[in-house]
């Protein structure tokens, strides 16, 4: 089966059919975040260090890191930032611009493999990106839109993607390397794009044997309480075929969700990684009172 391994300098974290879901941190991000993106313009990085921590303990896996600021340093400020986050966690990231010498940076300053995002099938897009995946030997987030934009059509964004795959091959990237963004419209204005998205990840499964991801709350964008949305899209998505997300873990309820999928698509052996969260804690005093031995007769 399909194995997608990211690792950091002391960690391997596996995207497959037969693994956990694996939940992508999107919160080192400052898009529509004017603080924080001052902060990284101005050199500061101590809300990207928060950011990492908060994610890692709530359970991400993997974290993506963009620090895209307009008029900023961007190269310079991702080649300090990678180092940083490597020193707080040993998830692996994924190093997330739109600006082919900022992933370059954060390529040249990490340590292990990362999940780069991204390529379309734009073109131009391909021959600049694809070249750094096969020289950095990482895996790459493939987006399915290409010059003509983005497709409606599910069946056309599959053609997108297989045309990603098979201009990677040409790199000698693997398959396995190339994790598709079937791209998750939204439901609010196109009533079938959840059944739309969980037909194409059939296909991508299964006639490409290819490894998914998404940003998933761009389902309910525009509609209230589009947490719950998320949190009921995400399990969808799963049994579906998708096997990891950019998702905020800190989101109410999304973690625990995504891990009750894996227990009911039985990628949680035993159940153990549920139990392990979720086992009810004994009250204060109780262990000591079932681990004491007998009691004496007097």
């Amino acid at each position: 089966m399909t194995r997608t391994i990211l690792s950091s300098a002391t960690k391997e974290v596996a995207i497959g059919f037969d693994e956990p879901f694996v939940m992508i941190g999107e919160r080192i991000n400052p898009t529509g975040r004017k603080l924080f993106s001052k902060e990284l313009k101005e050199g500061n990085y101590w809300r990207v260090k928060k950011e990492v921590l908060k994610q890692v303990e709530a359970g991400a896996q993997v974290l993506d890191v963009n620090v895209g600021v307009p008029l900023a340093d961007e190269p310079k400020i991702m080649s300090e930032v990678i180092p940083l986050i490597q020193s707080l966690t040993d998830a692996p990231l994924c190093i997330d611009s739109s600006i082919i010498e900022a992933l370059e940076s954060g390529l040249a300053a990490y340590k292990g493999r990362p999940l780069l995002n991204s390529t379309t099938a734009e073109e131009e897009v391909m021959e600049r990106v694809l070249p750094l995946v096969a020289k950095y030997d990482c895996a790459v987030v493939a987006i399915s839109n290409d010059d003509t934009g983005i497709s409606e059509d599910p069946d056309v964004r599959f053609e997108v993607a297989k045309r990603i795959v098979n201009r990677a091959s040409d790199y000698g990237i693997k398959p396995e390397d190339v994790v598709v963004d079937p791209l998750v419209m939204p439901v609010g204005a196109i009533n079938s794009a959840g059944k739309d998205v969980f037909r194409l990840l059939h296909r991508l499964r299964n006639e490409l044997g290819v490894n998914t991801t998404c940003g998933a709350s761009n389902v309910a964008f525009g509609l209230p309480n589009r947490h719950t949305v998320n949190n009921a899209f995400l399990p969808m998505l799963s049994c579906s075929g998708m096997t990891s997300a950019i998702v905020n873990v800190l989101d109410d309820g999304l973690v625990p969700a995504v891990r009750a999928a894996d227990v009911l698509n039985g990628v949680d052996p035993g159940c153990s990684n549920w139990i392990s969260h979720y086992r009810p804690k004994p009250a204060e005093g109780e262990r000591g009172r079932r681990g004491g031995g007998r009691r004496r007769r007097g």
